[in-house]
């Protein structure tokens, strides 16, 4: 089978080769799965940067989050799911756990708790995007946040992925949001996808434009992917005792010195407005969510999805030998299209 491989740690394009690997066998509690497409995440690409929360054994698969395939083979005393089933991979790695395939890769061996069944009429490219942004915007909502129907949401960046979706996720439930965009033009599609209000920080004071918005009431939630100096302004914002979780840090993506990955944060307005600031990572949640939780998490987020409350955008599809255009346009700024590798199968070529 063919796998893309980083040899050791580096820029992506210069770590990566293709190369030829044997098809790997399922051991007890295991399948063997015939991937048909897997997106290309940033996270993906700091993991190859050595820039994540964890780091692989290299050389390594790449692809470190999800994918969807077909079950092909069963490890031994193993009985479900069938042979033939079409079913999305948690590929992300739980920390503090043991070591998952890549997805980057013709085949791969998963863990059957790790595999949820999706419908045939579901593409497969919302179906491998199903585990990681639509269900980190259903943790930070519903779990990690708890906000309630009325209730303000504050959000930053969002015009990613995971900022559409909890916008989409927000007005099903009936949570108001607060959108920080750093550009003028994302304002109006912002507002025409769902969002209540939208703050943009190329023109507008944040911390101003939240109490305008919100009132003596003020904003006790939000949600944070940029850190830096927008981070420390959310915080800020909200009214005293409010909640800032922090799941990314987009503003320092460039950097490579830990020192430089900071929140300015204001320590008046943390100790006397007792706020609480505090991190959320798919992976540590993967880590000490049970099995049955993590599945039943994923079944809520395929339902959402097959429902058509959240909308996944249609991915750039690429094959594995086109790696190094793929990541360019992962790379590329402001792209608003995921690239998935996707691998030829006859029998699906519909579904590409």
């Amino acid at each position: 089978m063919l796998a893309l491989v980083a040899v050791k740690a580096g820029e992506p394009t210069d770590v990566l080769r293709l190369e030829s690997r044997p098809v790997p066998a399922p051991k007890a509690g295991q399948a063997l799965i015939r991937v048909k497409a897997t997106p290309i995440h940033a996270s993906d690409l700091h993991v190859l940067r050595g820039r994540y929360g964890f780091s692989p054994t290299f050389p390594a698969v790449g692809g470190a989050m999800e994918c969807v395939g077909r079950v092909a083979a069963l490890g031994p005393g193993t009985d479900a799911p069938a042979v033939g089933e079409r079913v999305v991979v948690a590929a992300v790695p739980a920390v503090p756990g043991p070591p998952v395939a890549g997805t980057w890769q013709e085949y791969l061996v998963a863990d059957t708790q790790r595999l949820l069944p999706v419908p045939d009429h579901l593409s497969d490219s919302s179906a491998c995007q199903l585990a990681v942004n639509p269900l980190t915007a259903l943790l930070l909502v519903t779990r990690e946040l708890d906000v309630q129907p009325g209730e303000w949401l504050l959000q930053t960046a969002a015009g990613s992925t995971v900022g559409r979706l909890v916008i989409q996720l927000s007005r099903h439930l009936g949570i108001r949001t607060i959108n920080v965009v750093r550009r003028r033009a994302a304002v109006e599609e912002i507002k025409a996808l769902g969002g209540d209000e939208v703050i943009c920080t190329e023109d507008e004071d944040l911390v101003q434009r939240v109490a305008e918005t919100a009132g003596p009431a003020g904003v006790l939630k939000a949600a944070d992917c940029v850190a830096g100096p927008v981070g420390a302004q959310v915080s800020q914002a909200l009214a005293p005792g409010g909640e800032l979780v922090v799941y990314g840090a987009l503003s320092t993506h460039r950097q490579t010195d830990p020192a430089a990955l900071t929140i300015p944060l204001q320590a008046r307005s943390v100790i006397y407005e007792t706020k609480t600031v505090r991190g959320f990572w798919l992976n540590r949640w993967f880590g000490t969510a049970s099995p049955e939780i993590a599945l039943h998490a994923l079944a809520r987020v395929r339902g959402l999805v097959v429902d058509e409350v959240l909308s996944i955008p249609q991915g750039q599809p690429f094959p594995l030998e086109h790696f190094i255009e793929a990541v360019a346009l992962a790379e590329a700024p402001a792209h608003g299209t995921k690239p998935l590798f996707v691998i030829e199968d006859s029998r699906d070529a519909d579904r590409r």
